[in-house]
């Protein structure tokens, strides 16, 4: 980064007066739980009492990162710094597979749709467990997945599915649960 310049000066104007750690943190947090509070109304009409709420969450949140005593030994700023651009980019990705879906005369996107947000919600729990160091690191969720567990796992599927086999009702007919979205993609390059 060419730090020379003015952009590459505000940015380390920002990272020094602590805009990127304390203002931008507690700023997005605040807007989500008023946002959240003025649509739920679970205080009622009263809109002092979500700014009084939002504002007290919003510095309960920030506060311990800036005096650096986190009781749960991971700082959410951090996690939250961390997984925002990768957030940011999945977002950019679904919409730009809906743009070229639209550009190509495809009419998907309300077949797609819960395709795209099961696979955006993966990708969101995929970069929060990274930043938070789930899939690795000292909070390894996974530390007790061994070569032995996994020949385990592989045994049960394999044993479930000759149970299911033998089990089975040879009469009813099982429908296929890929069936909708396989009808959807044919149906979308079919119209173009």
């Amino acid at each position: 980064m060419a730090y020379g310049t003015s952009l590459g000066n505000l940015g380390v104007y920002f990272q020094t007066y602590g805009i990127m750690d304390f203002l931008l943190p507690f700023i997005l947090v605040f807007t989500i739980v008023f946002a959240v509070m003025q649509k739920s109304k679970i205080l009622g009409e009263n809109k002092n009492f979500n700014v009084i709420i939002a504002l007290v969450l919003g510095l309960l949140f920030v506060i311990p990162h800036i005096t650096g005593n986190y009781p749960l030994g991971y700082d959410p700023v951090q996690v939250m710094n961390d997984a925002l651009p990768s957030i940011s980019l999945v977002s950019i990705a679904a919409i730009m597979l809906l743009l070229l879906m639209g550009i190509f005369g495809t009419n998907l996107t309300t077949e797609a749709a819960p395709v795209i947000a099961i696979i955006a919600i993966g990708f969101v729990i995929y970069i929060f467990g990274a930043s938070l160091q789930i899939w690795t690191g000292p909070y390894d969720a996974f530390s007790w997945w061994t070569s032995e567990t996994t020949e385990l796992m592989i045994v049960l599927m394999v044993f479930g599915i000759i149970v299911w086999f033998i089990t089975k009702d040879p009469s009813a007919a099982t429908p296929n649960p890929l069936k909708p979205i396989w009808d959807a993609i044919k149906s979308g390059f079919s119209k173009t």
